[in-house]
């Protein structure tokens, strides 16, 4: 699977963004996804997770009640809406589709980075304060 993320850009805070990932070249409607963010100088961090119905969703504590994750499996799409951005959001954001086919995890796994294996290339978002 081929992923492809946009969206991203230079916002204020308290503002709202949409992120969307594309997919393509795979049978997205069977596998879960995530979205990650790396900031300067950190670790690549986990998002938001949904699994390959749409019908489970994950959410760091970081944004739980900000973020929405949400997928369209007849458009192939993924997207995270971001609301009341703040400057600790500012990173490099990235899609990525989950290892095994119409799997079923806990929080925990959808958290691991290794639980993906297809990435995108990631989309800059940067939160003024």
């Amino acid at each position: 699977v081929q992923l492809q993320a946009s969206g991203g850009g230079l916002v204020q805070a308290g503002a709202s963004l949409r992120l969307s990932c594309a997919a393509s070249g795979g049978d997205f409607a069977r596998y879960c996804m995530g979205w990650f963010r790396q900031a300067p100088g950190r670790e690549r961090d986990f998002v938001a997770g949904i699994s390959w119905s749409g019908k489970y969703t994950y959410y760091a504590d970081s944004v739980k009640g900000r973020y929405t994750i949400s997928r369209d499996n007849a458009a192939n799409t993924v997207d995270l809406l971001m609301r009341s951005l703040k400057a600790d959001d500012t990173a490099v954001y990235y899609c990525a589709s989950c290892r095994r086919p119409l799997a079923y995890y806990d929080a925990e796994t959808y958290a691991r980075a290794t639980t993906y294996e297809s990435w995108g290339h990631g989309t800059q978002v940067t939160v003024s304060s």
